[in-house]
């Protein structure tokens, strides 16, 4: 019996799926809004809300957990790009930096008030080829 096993597998296997979510999920935090499959959106959704959720708690343990659910790879910066983070600069980082600093500065003090519900999905209708329903998946804006 699968009682309590909900998760949308999307004809996917379980590495292909992970890492599918991970790079959505990247693409949602970097510009907060995504044109994907209504089933992939109703999967993502989960894992966007939860992400709102350990950001909004800003602790390390939970910047260490939304990084594994990233799946987030740091390169190592050099010693000039070093010294120009030190001034403040970040254009030296890589876009995953950039999303985790997103996550944790942005998003987490936009929703800080509101306890639930952080995306939304907008149904967009039928893609052309195959007829998949389309819709676009977002983060709310206030």
């Amino acid at each position: 019996m699968r009682h309590g096993k909900h998760t949308f597998k999307i004809g996917k296997t379980s590495s292909h799926r992970r890492s599918m979510l991970a790079n959505m999920l990247k693409a949602l935090v970097e510009h907060e809004r995504i044109e994907t499959t209504v089933t992939k959106a109703k999967e993502l959704r989960r894992h966007a809300d939860r992400l709102i959720t350990l950001a909004k708690k800003n602790t390390l343990a939970s910047k260490r957990l939304a990084i594994a659910n990233l799946m987030i790879s740091y390169n190592t910066l050099t010693t000039k790009e070093a010294r120009a983070v030190k001034k403040g600069s970040t254009e030296v980082y890589n876009n995953d930096r950039q999303v985790i600093n997103k996550l944790f500065g942005d998003l987490s003090t936009r929703f800080a008030t509101r306890n639930g519900g952080f995306t939304r999905i907008i149904k967009k209708g039928h893609r052309l080829g195959d007829s998949a329903p389309n819709c676009f998946i977002e983060y709310l804006p206030q």
